[in-house]
């Protein structure tokens, strides 16, 4: 458990490093304020996130820390993941720049919809943690897992995608750009690709997963797709 609990906190570590130098060097100023905040509220709630896994689920947590690219078993996946790590990392640098270039003017409403927006998705993030414990951050069927039709996933087969796509939607607007919008647009074929993708191996590797989409017709979007 020290370990599992060292290498979460080193990895949210890392990744705050990563992610603030990416917006802070593209910005050519620390002087941001909506990255501040936006920052602020990315690693709060992520920490937030990580203490409850600690406490409550500690399987889900070293399920979550084997994620990128390179974790994938399979190189679909991972071309996938890393046109949606790309995409991800364009859409903290855009931002930057237009807050640098000034390329657009948000107004305060749109700012502040966009850190409701991210807000949101995290909180139902934490959700669909609770959910299903086997919410892994690779593509693979693991020993004993069984299909979750409860809580969001009585709504739609893939939550976790939908609360993914709420806050990464707000991301830009709560950055202060609509160019930013840009990256959100190129992620989303990655996204959808990935989860009709995740979709075919469920189908094939999980038992009871075909009679589950019979029961909720909708992956992501309820009453249209």
């Amino acid at each position: 458990m020290a370990s599992l609990k060292a290498r979460a906190w080193l990895g949210l570590g890392f990744v705050a490093v990563v992610m603030s130098l990416a917006i802070f060097l593209a910005a050519g100023t620390i002087r941001y304020r909506q990255a501040w905040i936006y920052l602020t509220l990315f690693f709060g709630l992520s920490a937030v996130l990580t203490l409850d896994l600690i406490r409550r689920d500690p399987a889900l947590l070293e399920r979550r820390l084997k994620g990128g690219p390179t974790a994938e078993p399979r190189p679909l996946q991972r071309v996938i993941m890393l046109g949606a790590s790309v995409g991800f990392i364009g859409l903290l640098v855009v931002p930057a720049l237009d807050f640098r270039f000034t390329w657009s003017s948000v107004p305060l409403g749109a700012i502040v919809l966009g850190y409701v927006m991210f807000v949101v998705g995290f909180g139902f993030i934490g959700r669909v943690y609770r959910e299903n414990t086997y919410t892994s951050a690779t593509i693979q069927v693991a020993e004993g897992q069984r299909v979750i039709s409860t809580g969001p996933y009585a709504v739609v087969r893939h939550p976790m995608y939908a609360s993914a796509l709420v806050y990464l939607m707000g991301t830009p607007l709560a950055l202060g750009s609509y160019w930013g919008l840009l990256a959100v647009v190129f992620m989303v074929p990655f996204l959808l690709w990935r989860l009709v993708d995740e979709e075919s191996v469920l189908v094939r590797e999980l038992p009871g997963y075909r009679e589950y989409q019979q029961r909720v017709p909708y992956r992501l979007v309820p009453y249209m797709w």
